[in-house]
């Protein structure tokens, strides 16, 4: 059997452009579009659109991880992504990745096409799940995410530590480095400023040495900047500038709702930053 993809082989691009990673949650409870796309038809019809828009990765998520989320179990997670990963690994252009903390879940969604592992729990949840994903020969994106918020906390201390976890657990599992992306987790676990922080500082994550993905698309914290109630699909500007503020300190990768616009300004974005990629 050939070996199995790594990292840049699946994103030819990473590090000479900013890749876009385009959301595809088949949940009804996401908190941006739950229920829109729980159909397996119209989850696969909304996949090639983000696709067709430009996606490099596509992320398939079953469980809504939102604050104040209810948990559900694997069985209905997988009956919610698999049938959705089986119609479209076939055909699709770009590499699936399986948005999970469950190993069970990962092992599946491997076997039916998915290329990648996104951990929002950074491989701790269930540790398992880097076994799986080494024995798929599957990069990892490895979230940092706390079950407690403690406003005290200098949070890329924390995250530094967190990742230094992660990353023994990667290493014993075999996952190679190469194959290994770093998510600040803006949006979980922080208060709002740390949320901030986490953004501002993420230079200092950087330097770890691993390609940085950033996800703030359309979250609750954007929406306490504006000086009106805003519903999650309201809050478009603040993601293209949080993301352009993003790649500009570092990120590799912007996992998104809106492809089409992220595209538009990543290349901005790139076209100064990276010039060797215009």
């Amino acid at each position: 059997m050939p070996p199995s993809p790594g990292l840049s082989d699946l994103l030819p691009g990473l590090g000479s452009r900013t890749l876009v990673m385009g959301i595809l949650n088949v949940t009804p409870d996401s908190f941006s579009d739950g229920g829109r796309f729980a159909g397996e038809a119209e989850a696969v019809a909304q996949a090639e659109r983000l696709v067709e828009e430009g996606a490099a990765i596509l992320d398939i998520g079953g469980e809504s991880t939102r604050p104040g989320h209810i948990p559900v179990p694997a069985e209905e997670e997988q009956a919610r992504v698999l049938p959705v990963i089986r119609a479209l690994a076939p055909c699709l252009a770009v590499p699936i990745s399986i948005d999970t903390y469950k190993a069970s879940t990962a092992r599946l969604a491997l076997e039916a096409g998915a290329r990648i592992v996104n951990d929002v729990w950074g491989l701790q949840c269930e540790p398992d799940i880097a076994a799986v994903a080494a024995a798929h020969g599957a990069p990892v994106v490895i979230m940092h995410n706390r079950e407690t918020i403690d406003a005290d906390l200098d949070i890329v201390d924390d995250m530094r530590t967190f990742f230094e976890r992660s990353l023994d657990i990667a290493r014993r599992a075999g996952i190679p480095e190469r194959d290994i992306v770093l998510d600040p987790g803006v949006g979980f676990g922080k208060t709002w400023s740390q949320h901030l922080e986490a953004l501002r500082r993420l230079s200092e994550i950087r330097a770890l040495g691993f390609p940085i993905l950033v996800g703030v698309s359309r979250k609750s914290l954007l929406g306490r900047l504006h000086d009106r109630e805003t519903r999650p699909a309201d809050r478009l500007y603040g993601s293209l500038a949080a993301h352009a503020l993003a790649a500009t300190l570092g990120a590799d990768i912007v996992r998104v709702h809106d492809v089409a616009a992220h595209i538009d300004a990543m290349r901005v974005v790139d076209a100064v930053m990276r010039p060797e990629a215009r």
